[in-house]
Order: structure tokens, then C-alpha cells, then sequence
């Protein structure tokens, strides 16, 4: 069977959204709502060719959104939406589809569910199809602000795109309607004598229009899930005067052996919070003999990792570090290491807990050769594109 050619009606400057970057490319969750809609509707096994309309003054907008995506060369739009869709028409002719669904950029919750119900319809023989939506409010009329009619509300649907029909039809409709100013390409075909059908419409096929829209669907794309990461390092004792661990300088008749300061707490932290983000371990980010890293404070390879958190726009919810060892004695420096994690972390103390244990003499531990460390830490991840 055919597949559905699309136009993607993104020509617009989306003022009604509040100023600044035009709508389609504001960024939600981390991508612009332009890459959101095209990733949608792409989903779908029953759409083709993608033809986006666009404004070429947004170039660079367009192509940042663009970037990796198998879509024909952008056509620019015209002054009015009809006359932007008639171009992204135009542009498809040469490659002659047998169907065409337009839609708008701002519509960026299109299921392929709902694309599969508009090429039903039309292999059923329907030259043009749109989902409909029941009205559930009671409908007034009214004239200066006085009701004067109450509508019959059963007889009534609220439009949505995708809208879907013969491609051939719809592009002699929009030819024979140049000029006019239709709302939809519903009303153009209708105004060339196409019959539509309705489908059922999709409540959360929302459109993007107001600024609370924008922040209503980057709520709705915001979906996190939870993951957990764990860490395990150990130091061994080498000469010196302190140690240092979880930030917290401690006097001590020995230091810790490595290329940084040495923070098994740090370390473990950090492994932790690369594996919930799978980033792979401390090896992989600061190499073993790595000179960049040599005689670094720990805290810095924190922030690499806060760095990657935020690009990965995860959010931490608890870190858990166990330290090791006989001694030094660290019941007293746990709340300072738990405050110094926090502030490491930009996080409140209540999401960080330290636990000191001893192996009861024990191990390389018990017999005073080194520190152990282990962590447990619990992020929230935006969940992963598919």
C-alpha cells in the first residue's frame, strides 16, 4: 500500500507564544518542538516523504532541528497558511504520491494510532479525512456579548491535523482556492466539492499556541524514569599527613595513593553517578596516568559528572557512600562530608547519607593498608528517545 506523504506547515512566527524564538523551535525537554512533531509523526510505518514548509529567514533554527533527519529539501511558505501549504504541495508534485496529510508544526503529540486511522479511511476509497473531536461544552452564539442562540453541540466536531486526502485532489483544491483565506485544508477541499470523512480525533493531540501550551507540553514530554548507578574504589596508604575524603581534609599519619587527591568517597560518588547515567566508569573519563588529572582535586571530576547529568537533563534524587577502613575514625567528620557532597552536587543534605564502617580487622582494610569505598546513587532520567 501507499504511504502518506506529509507537509509539515512550519512557516509561521508563533507570536501568540510570547516573543523570541518563533514556537516551532523553542526548546522542550532539551529539543526544539520542531524535532518533537517530526519525530512523532516519522514513528509511523505509514508515512513517506516529509516535506517541511518553513520560513528561510529561521535557517538556522531549521537546520539545528533538521540535523539527522531523512526529510526532503525545506520549501519556504507563503504569507498566509494556504498559500504555505500550496507550496509544500508544489514541491511534492514531482515525486507524485498517491496521498498527502498536511500537519502542524505546533501539533507535536501526533500518534502513529491516529495516522493509521487516516490511511484507513482513504484506502476505503475517501478522498479526504480529518479527526474530529466531540464538543462537550454547551456551544452559545452570541452578538455584543449577549446570547442569542444555544447550538445543537451533537452536530459539532473540533478539527485537528493530520489532515489526509488524494493528492492530486487536494493540490487542484489548493490551486483553484489561491487567494482565498480558508482555515483549514478541510475548507479547501470542501470548497472544491470533496466530500470529508471525519476519523475519531485524538484528545492529546494537543496544538502548541499560547505560552502555557508550551509549558503544558513540556510537562507532558518530561516523562523521567528512575535509574540506579554503583560505585567501588579503593586506595591504598602511602606516606603523608591527611587524607582526604568526601571532600573533607582529615590530619591523619598517612595520605592515599593516586593521580588526584585521592578521594575514595569522591570516586565512588562519581562512579556511581556514571553508571545511572551509562557513562561508562572512572577509567573511561580520567585514564589511569592521565597527567591532566594528576594531583586534581576530586571535586572536579564531580563536576565532570554534573556536567553530564545536565546533558543528560537527569536529576539527582539520593547518593548512599559507604567509606571503609580502621582508621582515621570518621563518626565525627560525616556531617561535614554530607553537607560538602550537597554542595558538590547543588542538592539538599537530606539527598546525600555517609556511612562509615571498619571490617573488624579484617582484610587489606582490617590490617590498615587502605581505604574502601562504595556508593549507591538514584537519579531521574528524561526517558530515552525511541
Amino acid at each position: 500500500m501507499d504511504k502518506i506523504a506529509a507537509v509539515i506547515v512550519a512557516a509561521g512566527r508563533g507570536e501568540r507564544a510570547g516573543a523570541g524564538v518563533p514556537k516551532q523551535y523553542r526548546p522542550l525537554v532539551g529539543r526544539p518542538m520542531l524535532v518533537w512533531t517530526l519525530h512523532h509523526l516519522m514513528a509511523s510505518t505509514d508515512v513517506g516523504l516529509v516535506q517541511v514548509v518553513f520560513d528561510p529567514g529561521h535557517q538556522d533554527y531549521y537546520e539545528e532541528a533538521a540535523s539527522g533527519l531523512d526529510l526532503l529539501d525545506p520549501v519556504a511558505g507563503g504569507v498566509t497558511r494556504q498559500e504555505s501549504v500550496l507550496n509544500g504541495l508544489r514541491a511534492l508534485a514531482p515525486h507524485n504520491p498517491r496521498y498527502v496529510m498536511v500537519h502542524d508544526a505546533a501539533r507535536l503529540f501526533v500518534t502513529s494510532e491516529l495516522i493509521a486511522r487516516l490511511r484507513a479511511a482513504l484506502e476505503e476509497g475517501a478522498q479526504g479525512v480529518i479527526p474530529l473531536l466531540p464538543v462537550t461544552d454547551t456551544v452559545k452564539r452570541t452578538d455584543a456579548g449577549i446570547i442569542t442562540e444555544t447550538l445543537d453541540r451533537s452536530a459539532l466536531g473540533l478539527a485537528q491535523t493530520p489532515q489526509a486526502f488524494v493528492f492530486q485532489a487536494l493540490l487542484e483544491a489548493h490551486e483553484a482556492a489561491s487567494g482565498q483565506e480558508l482555515t483549514d485544508d478541510a475548507a479547501v477541499a470542501e470548497a472544491a466539492g470533496i466530500m470529508i470523512h471525519t476519523v475519531a480525533g485524538d484528545p492529546g493531540n494537543m496544538k502548541v499556541t499560547m505560552a502555557d501550551d508550551l509549558d503544558a507540553a513540556a510537562r507532558r514530554l518530561g516523562r523521567e524514569e528512575t535509574r540506579t548507578g554503583t560505585g567501588l574504589d579503593v586506595h591504598a596508604f602511602a606516606p603523608g599527613d591527611h587524607v582526604m575524603l568526601c571532600g573533607i581534609r582529615i590530619e591523619h599519619d598517612q595520605t592515599l595513593d593516586g593521580d588526584s587527591d585521592a578521594d575514595v568517597g569522591l570516586h565512588v560518588l562519581v562512579d556511581a553517578m556514571l553508571g545511572a547515567m551509562s557513562e561508562g566508569d572512572l577509567g573511561t573519563h580520567f585514564p589511569v596516568g592521565d597527567p591532566a588529572w594528576k594531583g586534581r582535586a576530586s571535586s572536579d571530576l564531580v563536576a565532570v559528572a554534573c556536567d553530564l547529568m545536565d546533558k543528560h537533563q537527569a536529576r539527582l534524587i539520593h547518593a548512599d557512600i559507604t567509606l571503609i577502613c580502621e582508621k582515621p575514625r570518621l563518626a565525627r567528620y560525616q556531617s561535614a562530608m554530607k553537607v560538602r557532597i550537597a554542595e558538590l552536587l547543588g542538592v539538599d543534605a537530606t539527598r546525600v547519607n555517609i556511612k562509615v564502617t571498619s571490617t573488624d580487622g579484617l582484610g587489606f582494610a582490617g590490617r590498615g593498608e587502605g581505604i574502601a569505598g562504595q556508593a549507591v546513587v538514584t537519579i531521574a532520567m528524561p526517558v530515552p528517545w525511541t
